[in-house]
């Protein structure tokens, strides 16, 4: 069964979950300051949290990750089975934090903000991505989880192609776009890409500075392709999925290399996937294939239809698949020839666009 998304019409109603008093404290007052925002409750563990889903019934809940007695995690995941609520998860930007913070997301939160330290500079800041990180999980819709399944191994090669040296730039280039909801998405796209893809792959995730970087290792212990967070200067060679690092765009050079670009956001957003597509489209013409998939508003509609425009195929995550259908449902749009496909067999789709494979 599919939740609705919040209606605008009246205050998003929050529940605020965080073992510090200090910071539940903090939270409420930063969210209260908009008056789209309401706090109707608190818990200060994953147990309690679970409790007052249940009772209070939030649109959204804000979640710490390490508590006592139950972690964010296991919360997350006992929410979704239970009462599926979308959650927004508070994470400390220390590696560990980051890395349950990904796991959350795998287990059904919808965003992820950097936990502010105290000081009120720090405070104001990210008191207003939190904010917007609740209005856009308010329009989540979720379904009820069923107790995940053990993940299957990961096959891999023997040798996984070297990620750095003298390698020839890739003849063909494949572009993933997603926001909202998109990490649990993306374990269902890149890991099923197959070894030896004929491609290299690039992954713009709308996500803050500090996660983009655990998503990457964990896509990378779960995919037979090597996973990196980009880096200035890359190279784009075949079978390498690169992700685009938070608070940059990433741009393709005529050389086929990675350069990062902390200019204005677009859409309001960076790494917007609108800029790493129409640098893809001018520098591999025909030869780029794009998927986006779920996530709010219009970034990479623009950037798709340049794609196609250029000869290039384009594939749109569908509606009852889609967390939030808004970047796919532009994405259809403005394109005359997009395919809508359920997410799990856009990862098929992708790897069929690409002629041959990998030498």
């Amino acid at each position: 069964m599919a939740y609705p998304a919040q209606s605008p019409a009246r205050p998003v109603r929050v529940l605020i979950v965080d073992d510090s008093a200090f910071m539940r404290r903090a939270i409420e007052r930063l969210l209260t300051a908009h008056p789209g925002v309401t706090v109707v409750g608190q818990a200060a563990d994953g147990m309690e949290a679970v409790q007052k889903a249940l009772q209070l019934r939030p649109d959204v809940i804000t979640m710490d990750v390490e508590m006592p007695r139950m972690d964010g995690v296991s919360a997350v995941a006992e929410i979704m089975q239970t009462v599926p609520t979308p959650i927004v998860m508070v994470s400390t930007l220390t590696h560990e934090g980051t890395a349950t913070a990904i796991r959350a997301l795998e287990a059904g939160a919808v965003e992820c903000v950097g936990k502010p330290s105290g000081l009120s500079a720090d405070l104001v800041n990210v008191g207003e991505k939190l904010f917007e990180a609740v209005q856009r999980a308010s329009q989540a819709r979720l379904a009820r989880r069923r107790p995940a399944a053990p993940a299957p191994p990961v096959v891999r090669l023997p040798e996984r192609p070297p990620l750095a040296g003298s390698q020839q730039p890739a003849k063909y280039a494949v572009v993933i776009g997603s926001s909202t909801g998109g990490p649990p998405a993306l374990t269902q796209v890149v890991p099923h890409l197959p070894a030896g893809l004929n491609a290299a792959v690039v992954v713009v995730q709308h996500m803050p500075p500090g996660f983009t970087g655990a998503l990457a290792r964990r896509l990378d212990g779960l995919s037979p392709l090597p996973v990196a967070e980009a880096k200035e200067g890359d190279l784009l060679v075949a079978g390498r999925v690169l992700i685009a690092p938070g608070d940059y765009h990433l741009i393709i050079g005529r050389d086929r290399r990675v350069r990062l670009d902390h200019g204005p956001t677009v859409h309001g957003v960076r790494p917007s996937v609108d800029v790493t597509l129409f640098s893809a489209a001018e520098v591999f013409g025909s030869a780029v294939s794009v998927a986006i998939l779920t996530g709010m508003g219009r970034d990479g509609a623009d950037g798709a239809a340049r794609v196609e425009a250029a000869g290039g195929q384009v594939f749109a995550q569908d509606e009852a698949t889609s967390v939030v259908y808004g970047m796919p449902r532009v994405t259809v749009e403005r394109t005359k020839s997009a395919r809508q496909l359920p997410i799990d067999r856009i990862a098929a789709a992708l790897a069929a666009s690409v002629p041959g494979r990998q030498a």
